[in-house]
């Protein structure tokens, strides 16, 4: 009989609560509690979810009739419920402050110094204290304090060049007088290694309600299949991009490969007169300022293309204003989301079908050739090298001319 009571209770409140204040709905509790049978409190807090305490403290406005006391439109007299935590404990926002960044603005040894700062976590902490308090009233508190959740951002650079501003401008320049004398100009990089397989891949994409694409509970690398190795070449006056996709190693030699890649199916096709090839790489990686196989590389490119190679390397940590970053790589990155990369042609096709409203086009080609790595390059051939340094920075600036 009470689970039909129970029922019923429940049945009506679904219809009136959302239309009633709290004091409503506590008077109506308490009206429906006086009328029923023995137990009504209980049969009341049980379909409402109210507590039994709130139910009692409604029967007594109805007894005595406070309700006639009260200024219209409030649920309950100035002053009443529950005071804020704040009153109890004026000094538990300091103690929170102090947990959340102990580093700064507390003890460095505090037990919260190298642990996840949860709210859950930081409530079992004040409580140790002596603090009452829950989890979701921290949350409160530190939306009051003006905390947010945030991850971390990447903008330290490390320790900057001096010349770093001044590097930017001359890339700048010579990219400025590239164009105006029709020449070609390149950004390249290799986009980060992707493994091969029905891995998770970031990002979401549409598919019917309750059907995720289905991957690996973890990533650990398939032997057969391996890593990837998309190396990029970014024409910026066409907006247009090659992308050889690797399966061996980064090295000096695989740039060179991409590069001649690139010209041989695009470049040449769109500068056929040019006589002149601009590079805008990295400091680092295959394509460093400092290695020599990458410099006997550049011969080699200038040796098979006929052109005179111009490279400019961009500063100490900041290979994420090379313009193959934003303008190619990050949209073969949104063009993929979502999508297990599970084979090398799902690789290809997916880079391949990478465009943007403004007109970005790219071609991908598997490249399964092998790259050894640990390859000197002894003085000798260093010095056949035609390579003539800029007078500003050579080690960043520097061009290389084809041998007759």
């Amino acid at each position: 009989m009470d689970n039909e009571l129970v029922g019923m209770v429940e049945e009506k409140y679904e219809i009136i609560g959302e239309v009633l204040d709290e004091r409503g709905r506590r008077l109506w509790a308490a009206a429906e509690a006086k009328y029923l049978p023995h137990g009504g409190v209980s049969i009341v807090a049980k379909a409402t979810g109210m507590s039994r305490t709130t139910i009692h403290a409604g029967m007594k406005e109805l007894e005595a009739e406070e309700r006639r006391s009260l200024p219209v439109g409030r649920s309950r007299k100035p002053g009443g419920g529950r005071k804020a935590v704040t009153h109890h404990a004026p000094d538990i926002m300091e103690a929170l402050d102090k947990l959340v960044e102990p580093t700064t603005r507390g003890d460095p040894e505090s037990p919260l110094r190298w642990t996840c700062k949860s709210t859950r976590r930081l409530a079992a902490e004040l409580q140790q204290q002596g603090y009452q308090i829950g989890d979701r009233k921290v949350a409160d508190l530190l939306y009051q304090m003006r905390y947010s959740l945030q991850a971390n951002a990447k903008t330290i650079e490390g320790n900057q060049h001096p010349d770093r501003n001044a590097q930017f401008e001359y890339i700048n320049d010579q990219t400025k007088e590239f164009h105006h004398r029709h020449q070609p100009v390149i950004s390249v990089d290799t986009k980060k290694k992707e493994l091969v397989g029905d891995f998770r891949n970031s990002g979401r994409e549409w598919r019917p309600q309750g059907e995720p694409e289905k991957t690996r509970v973890h990533d650990f690398e398939d032997k057969e299949l391996g890593k990837v190795i998309p190396y990029g070449i970014y024409d910026l006056h066409d907006n247009s991009g090659w992308v050889s996709v690797g399966i061996d190693h980064d090295t000096s030699d695989f740039a060179i490969d991409s590069i001649l890649s690139w010209w041989k199916q695009m470049g040449r096709k769109t500068y056929g007169d040019a006589k002149e090839l601009l590079i805008m790489a990295d400091g680092g990686g295959s394509n460093s300022s400092r290695s020599r196989l990458w410099k006997i590389g550049v011969q080699r490119l200038a040796n098979t293309t006929g052109l005179q190679i111009h490279v400019c390397h961009f500063p100490p940590g900041t290979s994420k204003w090379n313009k193959i970053e934003h303008r190619m790589f990050s949209f073969i990155t949104q063009n993929w989301r979502g999508q297990p990369l599970v084979s090398h042609e799902t690789i290809v096709n997916l880079i391949g079908s990478t465009t943007t409203a403004a007109g970005l086009r790219i071609k991908a080609k598997l490249n399964s050739k092998k790259y050894p790595v640990g390859i000197k390059v002894d003085n000798s051939e260093l010095a056949s090298i035609r390579l003539k340094p800029a007078r500003f920075h050579g080690e960043w600036n520097y061009t290389v001319t084809p041998h007759t």
